[in-house]
């Protein structure tokens, strides 16, 4: 059962960890380099971190526990989120902006944390981008594959260190799972089962926090509606006279993310790729409802999702309920060997090994083995190295694709009803 409490904690062991191991436009445009170079290990790498919500203000307090960066700039539409930048950066010079192309035009940038909601993911890669500014996304990476093909396109063309979100891959245990596998040791994986369930009280329901996830008080909302840009805030999205329950509920609404699916799914998904790196479903259905939590939301509170791989035999399903404590660790199912997490994606800290009856190898490990695999950087400090090195972060352009476009089968699905595929030609859900 993942609580609140749970989910609270493991924010903190990822920021613990990081310690350890039209003007402004135009200025974007003229202090965008041609090509990057790899900054000297000892030269600063100064940060500017657009959004600081519920998630970007988590990030933020990562970033800074990171040794050689500094946070220099901060970028949000509502005032109180700004001054919360201020002073998580633990830099008295540091900056803030409300435009985040003001933020981009900053000279000390040299990359930048976006945490927005979903609906602005593409438009400020973009712009990063086009500004030369190293790029951590957090996930869903788009809300439309055309988004995500424009964003993978531009990210490619150049030099940009992108990561995505997905902070399941700096699971230890998970590398050493990657590694049995590889091995053969569990047979032909035909079976993965995973799921997210976030069970929560009625008058506590989930996705209606203020600020953070445990956060139910409600603040003024006359102060709030003064303090917010609003037609910053919605940027790309239909324009409405302000709604403040969108402002701060607004991953129950489609204009701005893509509920289950990008938000909970995504994450469990891209970790069994993490695992398998068997790229996109061949094949997806998936059902949703909106079963108990029926205030003015638009997404379901229940999703269940399988997709298929058919030249490897291989399904892959999902289960996720915002109305149950029941709990769905990410389990693979091999032809001679189980391989079974202690926990959903991003939690994960071991696994067991279950042989099959007819399993008679005597060399197959129990589990996980603490000390055998080296410990792995946390998914910031991740993204930090691979600016100093030019590298590739661990979820990095092309697989925040794959990420995407399976996650989006299942929301197309859902949405018309019936089973969808994947047309690898084409790169479009038919």
């Amino acid at each position: 059962m993942q609580t609140q409490r749970t989910t609270s904690l493991n924010r903190r062991q990822f920021l613990r960890t990081a310690g350890q191991s039209a003007t402004a436009l135009a200025a974007v445009s003229a202090v965008a380099p041609s090509i990057l170079s790899a900054p000297s290990p000892n030269r600063t790498i100064g940060v500017g971190c657009i959004g600081i919500g519920t998630r970007g203000g988590d990030l933020m307090n990562a970033v800074v526990a990171v040794p050689g960066v500094k946070v220099v700039a901060v970028c949000d539409v509502y005032e109180a989120h700004r001054q919360k930048g201020l002073r998580r950066s633990r830099n008295p010079d540091a900056k803030a902006y409300e435009d985040y192309r003001e933020l981009l035009a900053d000279p000390r940038v040299d990359a930048v944390i976006i945490a927005t909601p979903d609906h602005w993911h593409c438009q400020m890669v973009l712009d990063a981008v086009k500004a030369g500014k190293d790029i951590y996304c957090e996930k869903g990476f788009a809300r439309t594959l055309d988004e995500a093909k424009r964003m993978r396109d531009a990210l490619k063309r150049s030099d940009v260190v992108f990561q995505l979100g997905h902070q399941a891959r700096q699971a230890t245990c998970a590398l050493r799972a990657k590694e049995i596998i590889a091995s053969g040791a569990l047979g032909p994986i035909t079976l993965v089962r995973t799921g997210r369930f976030k069970p929560c009280s009625p008058e506590h329901p989930n996705w209606r926090w203020y600020g953070y996830y445990s956060q139910w008080k409600r603040p003024d909302p006359e102060q709030v509606r003064k303090a917010v840009n609003w037609d910053l805030w919605l940027g790309p999205a239909p324009k409405i006279p302000w709604n403040e329950r969108h402002f701060w509920h607004w991953r129950c609404y489609y204009a701005y993310g893509t509920g289950y699916a990008g938000d909970l799914l995504s994450h469990e998904m891209d970790f069994v790729q993490y695992l398998l790196g068997h790229g996109i479903p061949d094949t997806c259905v998936c059902a949703g409802l909106l079963a108990l939590q029926k205030d003015d939301r638009e997404v379901p509170d229940t999703w269940v999702a399988a997709y298929q791989f058919e030249k490897l035999g291989r399904t892959v399903t999902f289960e996720g309920s915002m109305n149950s404590n029941d709990r769905q660790p990410v389990t693979l199912c091999g032809r001679d060997a189980t391989l079974r997490f202690d926990s959903i994606a991003h939690d994960v800290t071991r696994f067991d090994i279950i042989p099959a009856p007819h399993n008679r190898n005597a060399n197959l490990p129990k589990g996980y083995e603490r000390g055998k695999t080296p410990p792995q950087p946390n998914h910031m400090v991740d993204w930090i190295q691979c600016i100093r090195t030019r590298g590739a972060p661990k979820c990095s352009t092309d697989e925040a694709f794959i990420e995407t476009a399976t996650f989006l089968m299942s929301l197309k699905s859902q949405w018309e009803k019936r089973m969808v595929r994947w047309d690898p030609a084409r790169e479009e859900i038919v």
